[in-house]
């Protein structure tokens, strides 16, 4: 990492979250480069209603000579003030911390939130040798995080209150922030800070310039050693507790999370997989965040996601309230889609897979932990499911007479790739797709399996599944030694080449024989694997898309045809070990093969986190959202899946005792 480079700094972003949905998150810089990015940014019905509420801090540090400013801003082309050059060091564990050098005078500024609560705090301590003087200014904002707030948006930021701490409505009816402050004098000196330049924003064709307001800053006098917090918060009960013993606690908390592994890279990815895992306020349970920034709970994410962030990870009660909550959802025999970023607005349904997923997510749920009694309890729901499938449900969804799975309607998008602009339809998969078909096959088998377990009979399923090993393959496969992609019947198949035929061979029950399955995987190898994941679609079709980026047109329209998705490498690593057999040298290679997320993970884009996709022809940054749930869980499965090394066998831990003996 270049500390002597403002872009290449700022291309770096941090995040810590509250459990609810709520985050902070800014640059290394503390120039924020998103509209998502803020102090605090509180999930006021969690994990949706989310409203940036302090946008970020300005810092200065006052000297006899004058005053230097820690902190960085984007005006345009222009950077002001120039704080980063006085950054020394930055340090993501136990907590995002900054080291300043101003002269002789020695600064460390730390990030946390508090978990379960809409709350932030920021430490200022100084680690130089004489006393420094520090001005505080806390910057406001007050909108729904997908929008921009402007000085013509304003009403009023009105101070019901100064001591102990500062009570502020930015309006007549909002609900208040509190601003808390451990030592130093508070002046009231009002302005409003204008066009602040957001760069990704700008990248992705958006608005991008933002107003924030200043109701006055804190100056503080710190000895050698001295130490003063910042908090901002929308619950006044939380401004109470020492600030020392909620950092403490979190420091705490975040050190628990990662003794639970002892691989280093993983102990890490367990520190990114717990900020997907948030609490939803309507159900009284968990739930988990697709990705940060801008995305809540989708059914399909979190039924993929859940399997690396919570089962393969050994939690067990997280995972039996994540199930619980979206069995609660279940209408006409489907999971929900997604749950919209406005808790008013509906719960929408239009996925054909998430609830297939489920059956996946279960299974492999009771192969870790051996529970019955919970796949009892939901059992007939997942019969319900089938049924609704085998009879029709929303979107033309229904099985053919081949015995597969179609689904498709209009311009709804109803697979993993739903890309839509308006009513241009960007891959169009109505009818059957083939990874759809792979989940139907699996839940199929899943459900005679739980039958067998809990000594039901498996009724018309078994009828079902037969009728459906005799269509796929000759349904799908493509003489050239691949499976289509989408197949419609009684008319020609899509026979793009993509990924979705990856799950044929990954799911817990894979389909064809085993020369069919190395073609596909040598097919998928050829076109589509890259170390960052795999395209969506290979570079020699016509409709390939080699860069991500731009408008929402152009992004839209390359989402799928051909940018590159991390969480795809799960599916083919798995598909790889089937194939080639769990070895050693096949273990070894996948984690060779990995070195390059985890640097990613360590060194790019937002630090500790894996992106949500990449650049379809030269993958190296991240694009899309910054941190991806199932992009982290699908590293994490690998890992815990395929370790390193094989277990031993007893005589190679004789042999290994026997060596370590004294002569």
């Amino acid at each position: 990492m270049n500390l002597n480079n403002f872009d290449e700094l700022t291309d770096r972003e941090w995040l810590v979250t509250n459990g609810l949905g709520g985050y902070a998150s800014s640059t290394l810089t503390g120039a924020n480069s998103r509209r998502y990015h803020g102090l605090l940014v509180a999930a006021h019905n969690p994990p949706t209603d989310r409203q940036v509420v302090v946008s970020k801090v300005e810092e200065t540090v006052l000297t006899e000579q004058g005053s230097v400013s820690l902190s960085s801003n984007r005006y345009g082309e222009f950077v002001h003030p120039q704080g980063w050059q006085h950054l020394v060091s930055f340090e993501r564990l136990p907590l995002p911390t900054w080291a300043f050098q101003v002269g002789e005078h020695q600064i460390a500024k730390t990030v946390w939130m508090v978990q379960n609560a809409n709350t932030t705090l920021v430490s200022y301590q100084n680690r130089g040798k004489t006393a420094v003087t520090l001005q505080l200014m806390p910057l406001f904002v007050q909108r729904d995080y997908h929008s921009l707030f402007h000085q013509t948006d304003f009403y009023d930021y009105y101070i019901a209150q100064i001591k102990p701490y500062l009570k502020l409505y930015a309006h007549y009816g909002a609900q208040p922030v509190y601003w808390a402050y451990s030592g130093g004098t508070f002046v009231e000196s009002r302005a409003w800070y204008h066009q602040f330049t957001y760069r990704e924003e700008q990248k992705r064709g958006l608005d991008f310039v933002e107003d924030a307001y200043s109701v006055g800053y804190v100056e503080v006098r710190l000895e050698a050693g001295d130490e003063c917090f910042l908090t901002f918060s929308m619950d006044e009960n939380l401004l109470i507790p020492n600030p020392v013993d909620l950092r403490t606690a979190e420091i705490n908390r975040v050190e628990a999370l990662r003794q639970s592994q002892t691989d280093s890279f993983l102990k890490d990815l367990v520190l990114s997989a717990n900020q997907f895992i948030v609490q939803r306020q309507s159900t009284g349970s968990e739930t988990i965040i697709a990705g940060y920034h801008w995305f809540t709970d989708w059914g399909r994410d979190t039924m993929i996601a859940l399997r690396g962030l919570c089962i393969s990870l050994g939690h067990q009660q997280t995972a039996k309230r994540i199930l619980a909550t979206f069995f609660q959802y279940l209408d006409d025999g489907m999971l929900p889609n997604r749950f919209p970023d406005n808790s008013q607005d509906p719960v929408e349904y239009n996925t054909i897979d998430a609830t297939l997923w489920l059956f996946v997510a279960l299974y492999e749920y009771h192969q870790r932990f051996n529970d019955l009694a919970f796949v009892e309890q939901y059992y007939e729901q997942l019969l319900t499911i089938l049924d609704a499938h085998q009879n029709g449900t929303r979107y033309g969804i229904h099985v053919t007479d081949e015995g597969l799975l179609y689904g498709g309607r209009g311009t709804a998008q109803l697979t993993w790739m739903d890309a839509r602009v308006g009513d241009y339809v960007v891959t169009s998969r109505h009818g059957c797709p083939v990874e759809v078909n792979a989940l139907w096959y699996n839940a199929l088998k899943i459900t005679i399996y739980f039958a067998q377990q809990l000594r039901r009979k498996p009724d018309m399923y078994g009828l079902m599944l037969r009728r459906f090993e005799k269509s796929f393959r000759s349904a799908f496969w493509n003489e050239k030694g691949y499976l289509n992609d989408v197949v419609l019947p009684g008319s020609a198949p899509d026979a793009s080449i993509r990924p979705n035929q990856i799950y044929a061979l990954s799911l817990p029950f894979p389909l064809l024989n085993k020369t069919d399955q190395q073609q596909i995987l040598k097919m998928v190898e050829t076109h589509l694997y890259t170390p960052y994941g795999l395209r969506t679609l290979s570079p020699d079709d016509p409709a390939f898309v080699a860069v991500y980026g731009g408008d929402q047109w152009l992004r839209d329209t390359a989402y799928h045809q051909g940018t590159v998705w991390p969480f795809l490498l799960g599916e083919y690593w798995t598909a790889y070990v089937r194939v080639h057999g769990d070895t050693v040298a096949t273990r070894k290679r996948m984690n060779g093969e990995l070195a390059t997320l985890k640097q990613h993970f360590y060194e790019n884009d937002c630090l500790f986190g894996i992106s949500e996709i990449f650049d379809g022809l030269h993958p190296q940054h991240g694009r899309g959202t910054a941190n991806q749930a199932w992009s982290v869980g699908a590293i994490i499965k690998l890992l815990t899946d395929y370790p390193a090394r094989l277990p031993r066998t007893k005589d190679e831990n004789t042999t290994k005792k026997l060596a370590t003996l004294p002569d």
